[in-house]
């Protein structure tokens, strides 16, 4: 038996659907209605944290993207804009404005003299163990109203979702 809930912001567009065009079976726009709110929402909620260390989510992104990457905190740029899913000239643009920043520095690849690898500096790395500490506080607070097995069901499914949209083997962090 399902579980009432309130009826949110969706449940309306879904209504107004029903109303207007009876004859669509508009279902998928629930999950996906609701997963896109969703994202927006968390997003702020994110983006909230970030904004406390004077970051945006792409300069967190990168930050963290190469602290996760573990010591020496260091990668090629290629290896950055492919898991970040941005162009190379984005990544150029980014990258000069975190070396600008003093939290990155480009150094020369020493496996390939034609190209450099991207670090994080003493001063990025203090910065995104702070801001990194804080933004995993900040998905605790904003998971913390629903059930642990309510939020393992919900991963599982979420799980599903991404593999069926995924392309065969792009499973990039």
């Amino acid at each position: 038996m399902a579980t009432p809930r309130q009826p949110d912001a969706v449940d309306a567009i879904l209504a107004q659907w029903h109303q207007e065009r009876p004859d669509l079976d508009v279902s998928p726009m629930g999950p996906l209605g609701r997963i896109k709110r969703c994202a927006s929402l968390l997003q702020r909620r994110l983006d909230e944290t970030f904004a406390g260390f004077g970051l945006s989510f792409w300069e967190f992104d990168v930050l963290a993207t190469l602290r996760r990457s573990g010591a020496p905190y260091c990668l090629a740029p290629t290896t950055l804009f492919s898991t970040l899913m941005v162009t190379s000239g984005t990544m150029t643009h980014r990258m000069g404005k975190l070396e600008s920043q003093g939290w990155i520095t480009r150094l020369p690849n020493p496996a390939d003299a034609r190209s450099s690898l991207v670090q994080l500096t003493a001063e990025g790395l203090a910065l995104i163990d702070r801001a990194v500490e804080a933004h995993v506080a900040n998905q605790h607070r904003i998971l913390a109203p629903i059930k642990a097995a309510d939020l393992a069901a919900l991963d599982a499914r979420l799980s599903m979702l991404l593999a069926a949209l995924e392309p065969s083997g792009d499973s990039q962090p």
